[in-house]
């Protein structure tokens, strides 16, 4: 898949990103890619590695190697082992601890469906608190209108690998899921503090509650040039009011 890595974002993950697409198509495979490019905390390994009958999560926990295939899902997924290396090993303990307790069911359960619900397409967001309210409240015209300018003090990344794969297609409706929890203005923009700050928030009962909070991402101002016109958020079928509205 050709990716523009220039898209505001990818920033997080772009430099590596582009070295790893640039060695795969030396002939290295995604595995031998990231490991050499943009290396994890776990070692990356061909999907075939996977015992048959064995649960992602629990050989991962098990093995400190990450089954990885060669499709973009997985280099994104990658690619945030890269970024977010303690974040990613909180969650996936999460996972494997829940495995554990409850096996591997016909259906995840509330715990691992939040778990699985963050890793695949959360966001973190650092800005000001009236922003955090318009957000919270769903209140797309002084979140994304009224507040414009406000954004130039606020920084959105995103941490869902599946979240980074649909934009690198994008359409207006992809829309992430914020921890409802603000990034605190001291982490600045050193993503290392925030992987730190996060993974210490990844717990059981706190994801449990899916403290989330939905954002389509391509209303964020300087991300889409359609959204310089107001009436970009007058789709109602993107940006929906609140549910007791």
């Amino acid at each position: 898949m050709l990716i523009d890595w220039s898209a505001p974002w990818f920033g997080p993950v772009a430099d590596a990103g582009r070295t790893v697409q640039a060695a795969q198509a030396q002939g290295l495979s995604l595995p031998e890619a990231l490991n050499r490019h943009a290396a994890g905390p776990l070692i990356a390994v061909s999907q075939s590695d996977l015992p048959e009958g064995v649960a992602y999560e629990a050989f991962i926990a098990a093995t400190g190697r990450v089954p990885t295939r060669e499709n973009p899902h997985d280099l994104f997924n990658g690619l945030i082992w890269h970024r977010f290396p303690a974040s990613k090993r909180q969650l996936n303990r999460l996972q494997a601890q829940a495995i554990a307790a409850d096996g591997v069911g016909a259906v995840r359960g509330p715990l691992r469906d939040a778990i699985t619900l963050f890793d695949e397409n959360a966001a973190l967001l650092r800005a000001p608190e009236p922003l955090w309210r318009a957000l919270l409240a769903r209140d797309w015209p002084a979140l994304f209108v009224e507040r414009r300018r406000a954004w130039a003090q606020a920084r959105l990344v995103l941490f869902g690998h599946a979240l980074l794969e649909k934009l690198a297609q994008p359409y207006k409706s992809i829309t992430a899921h914020v921890l409802a929890l603000p990034v605190p203005e001291s982490l600045g923009d050193d993503l290392a503090a925030w992987d730190a700050w996060l993974a210490e928030r990844l717990d059981a009962s706190r994801l449990r509650a899916k403290p989330f909070t939905p954002l389509p991402v391509l209303g964020v101002p300087g991300w889409w040039a359609a959204n310089a016109d107001p009436a970009f958020y007058a789709d109602r079928a993107v940006f929906r009011p609140p549910r007791t509205a």
